[in-house]
């Protein structure tokens, strides 16, 4: 699923910022390869991945750091990272992951937006030094948003049944 096909609404109390990349993915004015959304939160693809299915997971309202998110935004934007994470695990067989969040500096796009990442042991990913890559094609990263999405629809499911058996015990 491309940007765009879902139709979740931006938070009114902050709107699109003109020129913001991050903005144009979840007002669907440009693509992206969507792994995960939801009423308040984006994920996709980045562009430049650090490896396969490192994602970016954006709140659908324009904040421009960590410092700028409304406290009641944090759990759901928190929760997803940690759902994409378990993703990455179970649906491209990663070891583990990589969550990192950048204040201004570094910050490549002036929207707050989690990196996360996954991992193997002896993957050369090393300190702060990381060399970028691309998808081999549309193909590959169709196939890549496939298998996150996949994961993602189980784990939820998972949650949501565990949660249910709970609430009747």
């Amino acid at each position: 699923m491309r940007a765009g096909e879902a139709g979740f609404d931006i938070p009114s109390d902050a709107g699109p910022v003109p020129g913001c990349a991050f903005c144009e993915i979840v007002s669907r004015e440009r693509d992206a390869f969507v792994v995960l959304e939801d009423e308040l939160t984006l994920a996709f693809l980045d562009a430049r991945p650090l490896f396969p299915g490192h994602s970016l997971l954006v709140p659908r309202a324009h904040r421009e750091t960590l410092l700028d998110l409304p406290d009641s935004e944090l759990p759901e934007l928190f929760g997803n990272a940690r759902l994409l994470a378990r993703a990455m695990e179970e649906g491209l067989g990663a070891e583990g992951s990589f969550v990192a969040i950048n204040n201004r500096v570094s910050q490549s796009v002036p929207h707050l937006h989690v990196h996360v990442v996954p991992r193997r042991r002896k993957d050369g990913l090393r300190g702060f030094f990381w060399p970028r890559t691309k998808y081999a094609g549309d193909d590959h990263a169709k196939e890549t948003q496939a298998a996150l999405r996949k994961a993602i629809a189980l784990i939820r499911d998972r949650e949501a049944g565990a949660a249910e058996g709970a609430a009747n015990t």
